[in-house]
């Protein structure tokens, strides 16, 4: 089921999206959101947060868990850049495994977003995935950004991976991932 079954798969998707404006420089770790009052308008859609969390910084956009944060990271980019970023880390496209019934999700082409497709991808909304594409992506973070393709059959040699991130970028992100485990 981790390669035949795909999910919208919600704040999962907001350590990418930081990690793609980080790497791109639009943003630093200690960059201050604003996300008072707690919500904003795209036309009529409405993106929220659970109550206002302020002006707060990249790290608290995570541990916090918010949408408006991480819309607003989002809209911060080329909408083509964060697309190629998901791209890259394999969302939209099968993982080639091999296996039967395997799925690729789905990731619509960026020039079909308007703004909200784009604030909301930021927050795992108007995206589906398998299992193993989300862990194929965190363990690209946790590989210093190195993204390496998914086998189900032991192999000699190791696979040539991906770079998708920048090290430093993906150990800034790991960083701001231990906060939300801490205990406050």
């Amino acid at each position: 089921r981790a390669l035949t079954d795909v999910f919208e798969p919600g704040s999962t998707m907001k350590p990418f999206t930081v990690a793609a404006a980080l790497d791109r420089g639009t943003i630093r770790p200690d960059t201050v959101i604003d996300t008072s009052p707690g919500w904003f308008h795209l036309g009529r859609a409405q993106v929220k947060d659970s109550r206002n969390l302020g002006p707060i910084d990249v790290a608290t956009v995570l541990s916090r868990s918010s949408n408006v944060g991480a819309s607003k990271i989002a809209l911060g980019l080329d909408k083509r850049d964060l697309w190629k970023v998901m791209e890259e880390l394999g969302f939209g496209s099968s993982a080639q495994t091999g296996f039967p019934g395997e799925v690729a999700g789905q990731l619509s082409d960026y020039r079909r977003w308007a703004q909200i497709d784009q604030a909301t991808l930021a927050f795992g909304y108007g995206i589906s995935v398998t299992t193993l594409q989300l862990a194929q992506a965190y363990a690209a973070l946790a590989n210093d950004g190195l993204l390496m393709p998914v086998t189900l059959l032991k192999r000699e040699s190791p696979p040539q991976g991906r770079q998708v991130f920048s090290s430093v970028t993906a150990a800034a992100v790991r960083r701001m991932l231990e906060a939300v485990v801490a205990p406050d």
